[in-house]
């Protein structure tokens, strides 16, 4: 117990610290939960050397994330707000595609190789991206839906994504593992349909006896938020996507507005938590010795996704500050990517120097991300016109 408390305080200590000096350079906290995980990760101080231990429990943390997501975000009227996100998200698959390919005809990988650059590049960071979004007020904006839209298309793909992966490595394969999902993702269309136009989801008088007894919110809300995320998985679905449209539910209920009260700390600590593992993931032995290569792809991925992504923004007519400010958000291999490594190398699809460098890769790109969006958005602001905030 002794170990655990010293453990904790010193997570906090230095979290803290780092935070503070990061509100000076007006960067974001996201930094610091990742830079702390490297610094009390085995590679230094060795605190923690277990880092799948703290990502389940972190994991909670994205879960909240996109609960509370799902509570301020306003499901779009207006259709374009939900088909001009596939059309991207698909372009955006088709890119990434010929990217990888590109780079396997370079290195000389093999198919599957390329096939798992490509989920890489395919899927971001929802709690980066989010973050930003509403750090700069755009999270309700016409192009912050857009972008947000995109990132639950990612999640909705999640499924197919591990499915092919466990075929490529010769696991038993279910057809109902492709149906369910499929299934379940027309019900939650059909859903984000029929409820976008409704002002108000009235429940029974119960849920309106409980506003002043705090201890059945807390449990309340959380069984709620895992609940879902709970089914989504259970049915082949990210936990994310099913804790976002219990969000979307419970944000139409106005009996609920308490939940954002009485769930906020739960969400900040455990979304620490999951940031703190992807820095206890980050070898520094490795980094160090593959540092040139590793550096240089994860530039490389940074750069990539921003072009790629500002070129499908502006073909979908949105001008070219926003297209650019798009590209950086959308520039970072998110978190699901780790996911697919994991599971790409314990299935022997791809080698353990493959494996430590995609992982280095994606730890960096999450860290180094939140720099580059700040780097592009102040180079964009130094331009005539501002941001679009339609």
């Amino acid at each position: 117990m002794d170990g655990l408390l010293w453990a904790i305080c010193l997570l906090c200590f230095i979290t803290l610290g780092i935070m503070l000096l990061l509100k000076k350079l007006n960067q974001p906290y996201l930094i610091a939960y990742i830079i702390a995980g490297i610094v009390l990760g085995p590679y230094v101080l060795g605190v923690f050397k277990k880092p799948d231990e703290i990502e389940v429990i972190g994991e909670l943390g994205i879960l909240l994330l996109m609960f509370f997501l799902g509570m301020e975000i306003n499901v779009p009227n207006n259709r374009s707000l939900l088909i001009k996100p596939i059309i991207a998200q698909s372009m955006k698959i088709l890119l990434s595609f010929i990217c990888a390919l590109t780079i396997g005809y370079i290195t000389d990988f093999s198919l599957n190789d390329i096939i798992l650059i490509t989920i890489l590049f395919i899927f971001n960071s929802t709690a980066v991206v989010s973050e930003f979004l509403k750090k700069h007020n755009t999270l309700k904006t016409t192009f912050g839906i857009m972008i947000l839209n995109m990132l639950i298309f990612q999640d909705l793909l999640l499924a197919p994504v591990l499915t092919l992966l466990k075929v490529q490595g010769q696991e038993s394969f279910d057809f109902l593992n492709i149906i369910i999902p499929v299934l379940v993702c027309i019900a939650i269309f059909l859903l984000l349909k029929r409820i976008r136009n409704i002002q108000e989801i009235k429940f029974p008088g119960f849920f309106n006896t409980i506003e002043i007894d705090h201890d059945l919110q807390v449990f309340l809300g959380l069984i709620i938020c895992l609940g879902f995320g709970l089914f989504a998985e259970t049915v082949g679905l990210s936990g994310a996507l099913g804790s976002f449209m219990a969000g979307v539910v419970v944000g139409k209920v106005k009996s609920f507005n308490w939940l954002e009260h009485s769930l906020m700390p739960f969400k900040i600590f455990f979304t620490t938590l999951f940031f703190v593992s992807i820095g206890l993931r980050l070898d520094l032995s490795y980094l160090l010795s593959n540092f040139k290569m590793v550096l240089l792809g994860t530039f490389f991925v940074l750069s990539s996704n921003s072009v790629m992504s500002a070129l499908i923004f502006r073909l979908l007519k949105y001008n070219w500050k926003d297209s650019w400010y798009g590209g950086a958000l959308l520039s970072q291999t998110g978190e699901f990517g780790i996911l697919a490594l994991s599971i790409a190398y314990k299935t022997g699809i791809i080698e353990y120097t493959l494996y430590k460098t995609g992982l280095g890769i994606t730890c960096l790109s999450l860290l180094l991300s939140t720099i580059w969006i700040s780097m592009l958005k102040g180079m964009i602001s130094k331009k005539s016109f501002p941001i679009s905030k339609k």
